[in-house]
């Protein structure tokens, strides 16, 4: 019985160890964020059709051999080995997303936390090729996060009123990392997004 109690008492320590914290910068405090949410310009989205990825240049180089990709998988990875290219080789990456962990980089996809698509529709647009290259590899934002390829391949180009991360625990992150890209690059946001976004802030 007690060698029940104490080994109960080690699970319980173990559940309630809390995840590895997300590193990508300037996630604001729940209040910012709340304030951001509220001056952001709500407005149907406009779709003109003219949407191409590749009007968003991405994954430039950053310093040296590493591109925008090879600098946030190592910048959220633990002990990251990059070869002479900057790839990287070994390391262990944790998915803020779904919980899961992934020894391979090839496993990880670098989420763009607005995707490029709906940054097009809600004001990219219009933008220069500069801007949206910038917008694109953002690393001093939290517009940049290292993710399950699955799960962000199932996010997709949608915003959080049609797909949220499976990690509940991760909305309020989510919801203030969402909320000040669109305020940092003047983007609308629809009034579904802005429910939607409140729910999840509301959990923080």
């Amino acid at each position: 019985m007690k060698f029940v109690t104490i080994f109960s008492l080690l699970a319980a320590v173990v559940s309630a160890a809390p995840a590895p914290q997300p590193t990508p910068p300037g996630i604001p405090s729940r209040s910012t964020a709340q304030s951001y949410l509220n001056s952001l310009t709500v407005a149907a989205s406009y779709d003109d059709g003219n949407y191409n990825r590749d009007l968003f240049p991405h994954w430039n180089t950053v310093s040296g051999t590493c591109n925008t990709r090879e600098y946030v998988l190592k910048r959220d990875g633990s002990n990251v080995v990059t070869n002479s290219a900057c790839q990287a080789t070994s390391g262990t990456w944790y998915s803020p997303y779904d919980g899961a962990t992934w020894t391979a980089a090839s496993d990880i996809d670098i989420d763009h936390m607005v995707p490029l698509k709906n940054a097009w529709i809600s004001g990219a647009n219009t933008w220069s090729s500069s801007k949206r290259s910038s917008f694109a590899n953002d690393i001093n934002s939290p517009q940049l996060w290292a993710v399950t390829d699955s799960v962000n391949q199932s996010k997709g180009d949608k915003s959080p009123d049609k797909w949220k991360p499976p990690l509940t625990t991760f909305y309020c992150t989510y919801a203030k990392s969402w909320i000040t890209v669109k305020y940092n690059y003047n983007l609308t946001i629809t009034s579904a997004e802005k429910s939607a976004l409140q729910n999840m802030i509301n959990t923080c």
